[in-house]
């Protein structure tokens, strides 16, 4: 066996699960899987995701064991992303934004106990009420209030309005049970106590909905095909056991006590269930940049071109298609790294802010709560998902007319990574609050400046990209810092202080977002096989010219820069095209994935 790939094969696998743990998972999500029939309408399409639904939560190990082992989650994950995007989307929701809370915060509760059940044997499709949609930044204050009722010892959930409505929930398929994890203010004793989790059915067996319950569905869509509906709660009445309390409580006395210590507390508590979500969301990004770049190889290797300057020339032949390809892989191998550090047991699957949300308050936030769960977590499914969106967008422009009209393929993995950009949280605002802590050194540390480029500067060298990025990022907190500081100085609020520099803020920190996965790419170079590290200096030098104003801007590189960048990329593509399909059959991709349109065969 080739010794460079099967060390490949096993970069990209991972060692975490054995033959025949892929195997069950393999089993979960079949081959079938892969396609869709034609003709569906869409409710039919959405029945068909959620039967897909339903057999691979049969099939797969059970649930409380997944989440207990984020390896495997994610690799069950991966593979429906892959075979069907509104699949992984319905998997995600149900296992690690419905039951994960139940799981997590209904521990020992029979009202959990329940609910957990009925999502475990797939007799309830999981679901999260979260986002409301009147409003940007609802997480961190929902309007939907959870009242106790002292007569009945339960609680009446209430939106207010139609502004307040949660929106997107995946809820309108008229025949289906579904459960949601309802996150809602609790408001006791004329004091807001936090935001807390309610496990609420919202449709019964056939899809009868409970009184109090609203459900508005929304306009199809193509983007992500999933039932979407607006949700709106009329005094919805729960037992005790709905609330998921996570060791809360409300005494006969009408005593509340809370173990986090704070409403702030509590809201980061409960955003706690996040880590798993963008573990997976990395996993994903990872798994269909592989497909992409894996479908534009198949495209382009042995395709001639009839142009002028060279009539019969191997399309690959030319610089663009070839950086292209070469960059497609060059990005999968680096995401698979991200994805492999993410999920790896121990500091390396967390944050710098993991464990925080157990302080009192937990890190200050001011656009969302994410960055106070788990910063370098949410910061790097930020990066994966626009490092995945313009991947596959790139690969779907380089594979011509049959990128977007012969399969749906690439549209859907496209749709999957927009889709990505806002949710499981936005990319934006965790860019704004990771450069918020970043200026105000909430458990963050600037890198150390460097006495200059080592190795003589040579691209080839990870600490020539190291150093590049840690110059880049500190010299941009310095400044983000220093204008906020004087603009505070100088009279002005907090709001106009940062709303003026929030393009530098978005820059700061995609700059410590591009150190920290120029920090993981340089130990897998260091450690995996030896075939790997071109593949990862392609990627870098690829990081490396997106982030060319920037390095510029900052002082950082002189000019002429991007020359020395392309010319290093074109050294490094060289090396790499006589390799490029042992690069991609590393990544094992279904034949369905690769195949060509089927109506031409």
């Amino acid at each position: 066996m080739n010794t460079d790939a099967e060390d490949l094969r096993q970069f990209v696998h991972g060692a975490s699960l054995d033959a025949k743990a892929r195997a069950r998972l393999e089993e979960a999500v079949p081959e079938e899987f892969f396609t869709v029939p034609g003709g569906l309408t869409a409710p039919d399409r959405h029945a068909l995701t959620y039967e897909r639904l339903r057999r691979a939560g049969l099939a797969a190990p059970p649930a409380g064991d997944l989440l207990a082992d984020p390896p495997a989650l994610c690799a069950l994950l991966e593979r429906a992303a892959v075979a069907d995007p509104p699949l992984f989307h319905l998997m995600l929701l149900h296992y690690t934004l419905a039951l994960g809370p139940i799981l997590r915060f209904g521990a020992g509760q029979d009202g959990a106990r329940r609910a957990r059940e009925s999502l475990e044997s797939m007799a309830s499709f999981g679901t999260l009420l979260m986002t409301e949609v009147g409003r940007s930044n609802s997480h961190l204050s929902p309007r939907t209030v959870a009242r106790h009722d002292p007569a009945t010892g339960g609680f009446v959930l209430s939106t207010p309005d139609s502004r307040a409505a949660k929106f997107p929930t995946n809820t309108a398929h008229p025949d289906l049970p579904k459960t949601a994890a309802v996150y809602a203010t609790l408001v006791h004793g004329g004091e807001e106590r936090g935001v807390f989790v309610f496990a609420v059915p919202l449709r019964g067996p056939g899809g009868a909905v409970p009184p109090g319950v609203r459900i508005v569905p929304a306009p199809e869509t193509t983007g992500l095909q999933v039932d979407y509906a607006a949700v709106l709660l009329e005094d919805v009445r729960v037992p005790y056991e709905a609330w998921l309390r996570d060791g809360a409580s409300i005494g006969a006395d009408g005593a509340f006590h809370d173990p986090a210590g704070s409403a702030a507390a509590r809201l980061t508590r409960s955003m706690g269930i996040a880590p798993p979500v963008w573990r997976a969301v990395i996993s994903a990004s990872a798994a269909i940049t592989r497909a992409s770049a894996g479908m534009l190889l198949a495209h382009s290797a042995g395709r001639a071109t009839l142009g002028r300057l060279a009539p019969r020339r191997p399309l690959t032949d030319y610089r663009n298609q070839q950086e292209a390809v070469l960059g497609a892989i060059a990005s999968a191998y680096a995401l698979t790294a991200v994805a492999a550090h993410v999920t790896t047991p121990g500091p390396a699957a967390g944050g710098a802010a993991e464990g925080a949300a157990a302080a009192e308050g937990g890190p200050s936030t001011a656009w969302a709560p994410w960055s106070a769960v788990d910063r370098d977590l949410a910061l790097l499914k930020a990066a994966a998902t626009v490092q995945a969106q313009e991947t596959v967008s790139a690969c779907r422009v380089h594979s011509g007319a049959p990128g977007f009209a012969a399969v749906e393929r690439l549209n859907a993995y496209r749709g999957l990574t927009h889709a990505y950009q806002n949710a499981g949280g936005d990319n934006e605002l965790i860019l704004y609050d990771t450069a918020r802590a970043m200026a105000d050194l909430d458990r963050y540390v600037p890198p150390e400046p460097g006495l200059g480029p080592p190795d003589d500067g040579d691209l080839d060298s990870p600490r020539v990209w190291l150093f590049l990025a840690r110059d880049a990022e500190r010299r941009m907190r310095d400044r983000l810092a220093g204008r906020v500081e004087a603009a505070l100085r100088g009279g002005e609020d907090a709001f106009t202080a940062w709303n003026g520099n929030l393009a530098l803020a978005a820059r700061t920190a995609t700059a410590c977002a591009d150190r920290v996965i120029l920090e993981i790419l340089a130990a897998a170079d260091g450690a995996g096989p030896r075939a790997l590290g071109p593949v990862l200096r392609l990627h870098a030098l690829d990081r490396l010219e997106r982030r060319a104003a920037g390095l510029l801007n900052e002082g950082v590189v002189p000019p002429g820069f991007l020359d020395e960048v392309w010319a290093a990329r074109r050294r490094t593509c060289d090396e790499l095209a006589p390799r490029a399909a042992e690069l991609a059959a590393a990544f094992e991709l279904p034949a369905p994935v690769t195949a060509p349109a089927a109506f031409l065969v």
